[in-house]
């Protein structure tokens, strides 16, 4: 018995040797530098430089004066770094008959998005929240009402809008966009709340339910502790579409409470003696920075909700 013990030790050490001696097993690990992989890192490098030259010559062009602009190369970095254009910018350029820059378009721009985006998203939550856990009647018609709203161009609704704000005292206030924004966001928030609830397990809602929880109990002590990447989706499209909404301030709006995109595009148009490129540049980068700031804040969860939100529909 010892005889044959031995053996079979032999014989397993045997195999262990010759599986070393054979070299390690597997996939073969890839290049670093492949065919593909030069393809690949080639082209995101190529479509990066498209999308960032522009950038680039904006902030460049910003920070020149016009004698070293009118040489003509927009490209090549400024030989002396002025911060004049972004004052001039901000706070003395002309929109017309004002020219006091878009400090004042910046603060009508706030007055408009935060009530709007804080209305549309709480409203397209409790409409998501109720058409994912709670089938009332006439839940179904309701949902493709609202999507079917998601799909018509905003043209269409211009004039009516008009009409209505009219008759209800808001028109030309920053009240009346504030709500045109809301009703025009609510569709498609409605949409991703609603796959966003739909994807979260059914069972946390049934427990809540046996437990005596109630409509309201179980939108903020389950809900909401849950859906912050959704939340975050929502806040960065309202943020971006509200900031950057020209046609609607254009107009819903007087010149008074113009929003910063309209105002900016008064300092571009405006033509009084020497056209100031550097002034423009920095106007554009100001008007812009907002949901530039909020966007690179909040990156990751953005994507984590709009996977989310895409799983169940």
């Amino acid at each position: 018995m010892a005889d044959v013990a031995a053996l079979n030790t032999a014989g397993v050490a045997a195999d262990a040797v010759s599986k070393d001696l054979a070299g390690p097993r597997g996939a073969r690990p890839r290049r670093a530098i492949s065919r593909r992989n030069v393809f690949l890192y080639g082209t995101l490098f190529v479509i990066s430089v498209y999308y960032l030259l522009p950038l680039y010559v904006m902030i460049v062009t910003s920070l020149k004066g016009m004698p070293e602009i009118r040489l003509g190369n927009v490209f090549s970095p400024p030989m002396e770094i002025t911060f004049e254009p972004w004052v001039k910018a901000w706070a003395e350029a002309c929109t017309g008959l004002n020219c006091d820059g878009l400090s004042r378009g910046f603060w009508n721009s706030v007055q408009i998005t935060v009530p709007s985006v804080i209305l549309s998203i709480a409203i397209a939550s409790l409409n998501g929240y109720a058409l994912a856990n709670w089938r009332f009647k006439g839940a179904d018609v309701f949902f493709t009402i609202l999507i079917f709203g998601a799909f018509i161009p905003y043209q269409v609704m211009l004039y009516p809008m008009v009409i209505i704000l009219r008759e209800i005292g808001l028109y030309g206030s920053l009240s009346g966009l504030v709500l045109v924004h809301t009703i025009f966001g609510m569709p498609i928030l409605t949409l991703l709340f609603r796959n966003y609830f739909t994807s979260l397990p059914e069972e946390l809602f049934k427990a809540a339910r046996v437990d005596g929880a109630g409509f309201w109990g179980i939108y903020f002590k389950i809900m909401l502790p849950m859906s912050l990447p959704i939340f975050v989706v929502a806040l960065i499209i309202q943020i971006t579409g509200i900031w950057n909404d020209f046609l609607f301030g254009v107009v819903y709006t007087r010149p008074e409470s113009y929003p910063m995109t309209v105002q900016l595009n008064n300092i571009v148009n405006s033509v009084q003696g020497v056209k100031e490129y550097n002034v423009n540049m920095a106007a554009t980068l100001l008007t812009g920075l907002v949901p530039l700031i909020v966007y690179f804040a909040s990156g990751k969860l953005f994507v984590r909700g709009i996977a989310a939100g895409a799983v169940k529909g």
